[in-house]
């Protein structure tokens, strides 16, 4: 969906998934400072947004999902994934329960596929299942904001900020109201952030065969003392048998280069030259206002930690995320 904030000056549109938002508003690294600060806000407005409602939701949920949900807390937030049956994930949830109706708000597109596994599992349980991204807009608090939520509207509390979900006819007063929250910044600038804070994103971090081990995501979003669900079988065997075949690591990179390494950019052994094996590719790339070009990438879990790496023409160093 189009955003009506891509209307304000200096609005630049985002472009692949993103589409529908701005990517910044004329200076990135002010909107990544401002953010950094705890000020301003960021507009999601293109993701999905899904609730479940009925009296059996919650211990429905926690069948089908990774995070243990039966028992949450209204106000508490919590993550989870939905994965196939050989443990690869297929959806990522951001939850909040708000007493009466569970909220998740998902990748931009996925909501309709979401709906469908979910609608197929309903059996005899009392929920109703809802797509509300037309009525609602996800809008982001930086961590360290001091703004006030407007009366009525539902709120996940993170480490890292505080997502509205705000009615979507309220979303151009909200931003007109800047003395309130700080200006609005753009997709750069909160994905640098994210990257900063090695937060994965699927889509981006993940592929077909991507199991949740190996982007650090047990704990977060998947809960490893809860009864069965889709994939558990694979959860369980990596977790007590084994290590995943690959790992998330943080980049730092050449900053001389002119152009970041995009998604999907192969990644190399810096001693094996041009022409080496393939040992990963990098997933998100982003100019940071303090630690300048950095990345995620996702490589095979024997890569040495001190080895140095190419991205393409990009040398790289690595710091770790998950655990070797």
């Amino acid at each position: 969906m189009k955003s009506p904030l891509l209307s304000l000056p200096g609005a630049v549109p985002a472009e692949g998934v993103d589409e529908g938002v701005a990517a910044h508003y004329g200076d990135l690294f002010r909107e990544q400072r401002a953010l950094a600060d705890g000020a301003g806000f960021v507009d999601l407005s293109h993701r999905g947004v899904v609730t479940v409602s009925g009296e059996d939701r919650l211990g429905w949920l926690h069948l089908l999902l990774t995070q243990h949900v039966s028992d949450l807390p209204p106000g508490h937030a919590t993550e989870a994934l939905v994965l196939s049956a050989h443990g690869h994930i297929e959806h990522a949830l951001y939850l909040v329960d708000d007493g009466t109706t569970t909220w998740a708000h998902v990748e931009p597109g996925t909501q309709d596929a979401l709906i469908a596994y979910l609608e197929s599992m309903k059996f005899f349980y009392r929920v109703e299942v809802a797509d509300r991204t037309s009525e609602f807009a996800v809008v982001h608090l930086p961590a360290g904001s001091i703004a006030e939520v407007p009366e009525g509207v539902v709120v996940r509390e993170t480490s890292y900020g505080r997502d509205l979900f705000l009615p979507r006819s309220d979303l151009e007063p909200y931003a007109a109201d800047g003395e309130k929250h700080g200006p609005v910044a753009g997709m750069l600038a909160y994905e640098a952030l994210r990257v900063e804070h090695h937060r994965p994103r699927l889509g981006f971090e993940t592929d077909h065969r991507t199991i949740p081990h190996e982007l650090g995501w047990i704990g977060s979003a998947v809960h490893l003392q809860k009864g069965c669900y889709r994939g558990q079988e694979t959860v369980a065997r990596v977790q007590n048998l084994g290590k995943p075949p690959r790992r998330l690591v943080f980049l730092h990179l050449d900053g001389s280069e002119v152009h970041l390494p995009p998604h999907g950019t192969e990644i190399r052994l810096a001693e094996e030259g041009p022409d080496g094996r393939k040992i990963g590719f990098i997933t998100t790339s982003v100019r940071h206002h303090e630690l300048g070009p950095i990345a995620l990438a996702l490589v095979k879990r024997n890569v040495p930690l001190d080895a140095p790496l190419m991205a393409d023409a990009t040398a790289a160093s690595q710091e770790a995320v998950v655990e070797v």
